[in-house]
């Protein structure tokens, strides 16, 4: 019976352990989980949403407030299109927040950064191309185009130095949005280095159809997608994305032909995880019917959450003065088009509700949006219930070996709270390893 540890993701010469931690933003996927994954041999993503909130929340820079004193007049006004991004001080932002990760790296694997094409900034093409090039400048080892069909992204960086030696890939949802990309990049002459395919079980934004996500399956499009590749003579690492809960769920794909997994939702509950630890255990209590897809996202992307996110239904006041990562190229945002909406209709109210949209931008700066994968009520059944009613967090070396070495539909629990000596025989022996 094989393990994910049987197999290997080839990237030319370089062989690393077939496992990929996706990209959560803001600052959920850390560089600290982002560091593990890599040190254990894996693929390790840190997320650029937001990367003002957490240069400033990390390293102590003041990018947010310089921001909002800049436009602190506007905060009134419902028209943001005078309210820009300082492209220099977002280039900064980024080669903090990529440039320390890569600093600390230990281990053979890789840290890649997730970069969300519907973080328009309200200006989506010269934002995007900051965005990546400063990620470029400051090391990273790759790149994984995410929330958008991406056509015009590599054009943006064909000039840099590394465009063609980084790793560069795409998430994609079906085989029609890859042939779109391919198509409009033919003429680069560069092709993507892997695709990651996201089916309609993972956290977050969906690239499906509000009434018809749940019509469609990721092995389906899996193949589907193998099949337009072998035919176009095309040899692309395949990452499977979105429900992979187990080693063997990993087994599986990978027994067909997909070159690693991507996965994300297990390694909400690990210690490195950004999110604060009341959420995350949250997220270990949650029961299946606790769990929705909706249309709160002003990107127009369907995301599942947890039913009680504080942001659903949260009507507080537009913060693009000092956020405003979501609006688009004329200054517009569905969210501020929503709140007007309710202020107009209840204009002596002092507290509105917003129940159709969010103000998504201050909702994951404050962690009140609770993405989520579809099988996150089955964190509970991978740890301990500790004496307080508490769920005992994780580490992200023990889910990552349990994805690595587990079979047979096994979850490895972690080691009992217990004296730290008998940790690492603990953690040796739940994963069939010999003690050293």
């Amino acid at each position: 019976m094989k393990c994910v540890d049987d197999f290997r993701l080839r990237f030319g010469r370089q062989e690393l352990v077939p496992i990929m931690v996706g990209g959560m933003g803001v600052d959920i996927s850390t560089a600290e989980l982002a560091l593990e994954a890599a040190r254990l041999g894996g693929i390790g993503h840190i997320s650029d949403a937001m990367v003002k909130t957490v240069s400033d929340r990390r390293f102590k820079t003041d990018f947010v407030k310089g921001k909002l004193k800049r436009y602190k007049f506007n905060v009134a006004n419902s028209d943001k299109s005078a309210v820009l991004f300082d492209l220099g001080r977002l280039a900064k932002a980024t080669h903090n927040h990529v440039d320390r990760a890569m600093q600390a790296k230990r281990g053979n694997g890789l840290i890649f950064v997730n970069c969300m094409e519907k973080l328009t900034m309200n200006a989506p093409r010269e934002t995007l191309r900051v965005r990546l090039s400063a990620a470029l400048d400051a090391g990273i080892d790759g790149i994984t185009l995410s929330a958008g069909l991406h056509l015009g992204s590599f054009a943006l960086i064909a000039d840099h130095p590394r465009f063609r030696d980084a790793r560069l890939g795409i998430i994609v949802s079906s085989l029609r949005a890859l042939q779109l990309f391919l198509r409009k990049n033919a003429r680069l002459g560069r092709l993507p280095d892997y695709i990651a395919v996201e089916g309609p079980l993972a956290g977050g934004h969906l690239g499906f159809g509000i009434d018809d996500w749940a019509k469609h399956d990721l092995r389906v499009i899996v193949t589907g997608i193998q099949q337009y590749l072998h035919a176009e003579k095309l040899d692309i690492p395949l990452i499977p994305a979105g429900g992979i809960f187990t080693g063997s769920d990993a087994v599986s794909y990978l027994e067909s032909g997909a070159a690693a997994v991507q996965v994300a939702t297990r390694f909400t509950a690990t210690r490195e995880c950004g999110l604060p630890d009341k959420v995350k255990q949250e997220y270990f209590k949650a029961n299946e019917e606790d769990i929705e897809v909706n249309m709160i996202s002003p990107t127009g992307y369907p995301m599942r959450m947890l039913k009680g996110s504080p942001a659903i239904g949260a009507g507080i006041r537009p913060n693009c003065e000092a956020y405003g990562y979501l609006l688009d190229g004329s200054g517009n945002c569905a969210y501020i088009t929503a709140y007007n909406r309710e202020v107009a209709a209840h204009p002596k109210a002092k507290k509105i509700s917003v129940m159709d949209k969010t103000c998504l931008c201050t909702a994951m700066r404050n962690f009140d949006c609770w993405t989520c994968g579809h099988n996150t009520y089955r964190l509970k059944d991978t740890t301990r219930r500790l004496a307080d009613g508490t769920y005992q967090l994780l580490s992200t070396e023990h889910v990552f070996r349990d994805y690595q070495f587990s079979i047979d539909q096994k979850i490895a629990l972690p080691p009992d709270p217990s004296p730290a000596e008998n940790a690492p025989n603990q953690l040796n022996q739940a994963h069939g390893k010999p003690d050293k």
